[in-house]
């Protein structure tokens, strides 16, 4: 939890994410053999590096921000998104600007409800939002450090809610890198010894089009993939289950149905989770999976892959919420699946 904790904390926008992966190597290192990094920040853990056959088990570090884009003669700051940023929870929020000087803090300012409209009500748009620091003109904004290019997040840190739910910006998707990293230490600490080289990647630059597994996938030319990320919870208001799924926390993982999961891989894992008593749900995704399994997928000539997905409440806001259990069970569902890979498997339809 402590690990947990200090991972969904630290900062680690879409670009800007090697903070976060200093943090998450640090918590691995007892349980691989050896790193790979590359040039954009993406990382990964390795067990038998020397395995000709390779999987994959992936997360992505990266979390949504915003970029400085337009600084006012009067010292207010105009924004522009890094990932899917949300313009409509933006109003009243603190920030962190980060800078060569440190962290600049701010708001995210909004006119008093007195001010507003008298008769037609103007919502938060991309060009109405903005972020003041405190300062009055556009040079005492420089001279804190702040010029177009920072990238601004959110400070919300850590919490659990009625004693099994978690609580947090960045959920989407640290908890992923959080997911892989103990089924590495449960795999070390059970002296489980793979007939393959397992590779436990944390990626980049998710958020803003699947780039980080794009070019480590290339790196790694894995065999298998599966891949973890969150989706969905629709059983709250304003969301419509007929296009949306039929998805809750706290009734266990989701394996997803798409073109990019390879189908007997996907059902070798739901054969696992009957098989342990896993709770699982299923989630049909259409043309795309809108995750990394999308990018690894169709690399290499095609990679066997899977999708499981953590169910999560209000996503791309600062109080994304999963269900403790649900954790658990990605973790358990990785873990046995990985067991049940033989060196060497084809997941072939023509064997």
């Amino acid at each position: 939890m402590t690990f947990l904790e200090n991972y969904l904390n630290n900062a680690s926008p879409t670009g800007y994410e090697s903070e976060g992966q200093k943090i998450w190597m640090n918590y691995l290192k007892p349980y691989v053999d050896t790193f790979i990094t590359d040039t954009y920040g993406s990382a990964v853990g390795v067990i038998n590096p020397e395995a000709p056959y390779k999987v994959v088990i992936e997360g992505h570090a990266d979390e949504i921000s915003w970029y400085v884009n337009y600084i006012t003669d009067d010292g207010l700051i105009y924004v522009i998104r890094n990932g899917g940023s949300d313009h409509m929870i933006a109003p009243s929020k603190r920030v962190n600007i980060h800078t060569k000087k440190g962290i600049v803090r701010g708001v995210f300012g909004w006119p008093a409800i007195h001010t507003r409209g008298r008769g037609k009500e103007e919502g938060a748009r991309i060009d109405n939002i903005f972020i003041d620091c405190g300062c009055t003109t556009k040079a005492e904004v420089e001279a804190l450090g702040v010029h177009v290019g920072c990238v601004i997040t959110y400070p919300d840190n850590f919490e659990i809610l009625n004693k099994d739910k978690f609580v947090c910006r960045a959920i989407d998707n640290r908890m992923g890198g959080f997911m892989i990293a103990e089924v590495a230490r449960l795999l070390k600490e059970n002296k489980k010894k793979l007939p393959f080289g397992l590779y436990i990647v944390n990626s980049v630059q998710e958020e803003i089009g699947l780039r980080g597994a794009e070019m480590i996938t290339q790196r790694i030319k894995p065999n298998v993939a599966i891949v973890t990320d969150v989706c969905h919870d629709t059983s709250t208001p304003m969301i419509d289950k007929k296009i949306e799924g039929d998805l809750k926390m706290g009734k266990g993982p989701v394996i997803a149905y798409a073109p990019a999961t390879q189908n007997i891989l996907r059902e070798m894992i739901v054969d696992t989770a009957i098989e342990h008593k896993i709770p699982f749900q299923r989630h049909a995704s259409s043309r795309v999976t809108g995750t990394d399994t999308d990018a690894f997928a169709y690399s290499n000539g095609g990679v066997a892959s899977a999708l499981i997905s953590l169910p999560l409440r209000y996503m791309h806001t600062t109080v994304e919420m999963v269900h403790k259990e649900d954790v658990e069970n990605v973790i358990k569902l990785i873990y046995e699946s990985l067991l049940k890979i033989e060196n060497n498997e084809t997941f072939s339809y023509f064997k």
